[in-house]
């Protein structure tokens, strides 16, 4: 009797605990689309709504205005844009760079690889304001684009974790495929992107990822070296800059709208790559 109830409370609090995280993290997001969908003056009712409600008849009345607003606002389209650009450039270089490097750390011997692999950890370390005010610096005095100098900048911050992580994947790879190779003829370089690489995609999908991701959301760097090009602003940027119809408003329902646009982009990739995603994370956690 005692354990069954023990036990029957164990269940209810995991059930509650959980139900509370998933009502953490979820709850914001609901609450930008819901917010999405209202007027201005469906914003400011008080007591605010959980759904949009007409103010009059206090039925439910959602509108798309917003959504239709941003879309129709040049500086929104061109910041997606830009994002793309320079969050498909920067996860590119990143797992190319970032991958060789792994492969020489992981797999070839040679003097100062603990050095180096501590050196690289400690890059992730730093705060990205530490280093702002010198990057941007070198960026005027070299004379770089914005969008150039936004892909070259986030790296700095992708590139260490990237080599870090992948580095981890290409250490636990058996050692005889490449003695194989190498009986078979094969050159370091046809060993690694023939039959090592294939064998980290769910480590490069995932490193890629996380790496899009910190990409596509960066703020502080986007917003420094395009207050010279408001043409390059990214995403984040021109969210933040949005303006109202009148002085000093604050569209909040057109930033919502926009916030849920470019969460899409980020949802779906997790949908298509969720397989090499779990893969990616487990890797190594089980051997055998």
């Amino acid at each position: 009797m005692i354990k069954n109830l023990n036990k029957i409370i164990q269940n209810t609090l995991f059930i509650v605990v959980l139900l509370t995280i998933v009502v953490y993290l979820v709850f914001p997001f609901y609450w930008a689309v819901n917010s999405s969908f209202k007027t201005e003056a469906q914003l400011q009712m008080s007591p605010t709504t959980i759904v949009p409600r007409n103010i009059e008849s206090n039925s439910f009345d959602l509108t798309f205005k917003n959504y239709i607003n941003i879309f129709k606002n040049d500086q929104f389209v061109r910041g997606m844009l830009n994002s793309t650009i320079v969050s498909i450039s920067t996860t590119i270089l990143s797992l190319l760079s970032g991958s060789f490097a792994a492969f020489a750390l992981g797999k070839l011997r040679f003097k100062g690889k603990k050095i180096t692999l501590y050196t690289i950890l400690a890059m992730t370390m730093f705060p990205q304001i530490t280093v702002l005010s010198g990057l941007y610096a070198v960026i005027n005095t070299l004379n770089i684009d914005a969008i150039p100098s936004m892909i070259l900048s986030y790296m700095i911050f992708t590139l260490p974790f990237t080599t870090w992580v992948m580095t981890s994947f290409f250490r636990e790879l058996p050692k005889e495929l490449m003695q194989s190779a190498q009986v078979d003829g094969a050159t370091p370089f046809q060993t690694f992107y023939m039959i090592l690489l294939p064998l980290t995609a769910p480590a490069l999908v995932t490193t890629g990822l996380l790496a899009f991701i910190q990409a596509w959301n960066e703020y502080l760097f986007a917003l420094t070296f395009t207050s010279i090009d408001p043409a390059a602003r990214t995403i984040p940027v021109a969210i933040a800059l949005f303006s109202g119809e009148v002085t000093r408003q604050i569209p909040y329902g057109e930033i919502m709208a926009a916030a849920v646009v470019v969460t899409i982009p980020i949802v779906l990739l997790v949908f298509i790559f969720q397989k090499k995603i779990v893969a990616g994370l487990t890797a190594g956690a089980v051997k055998g």
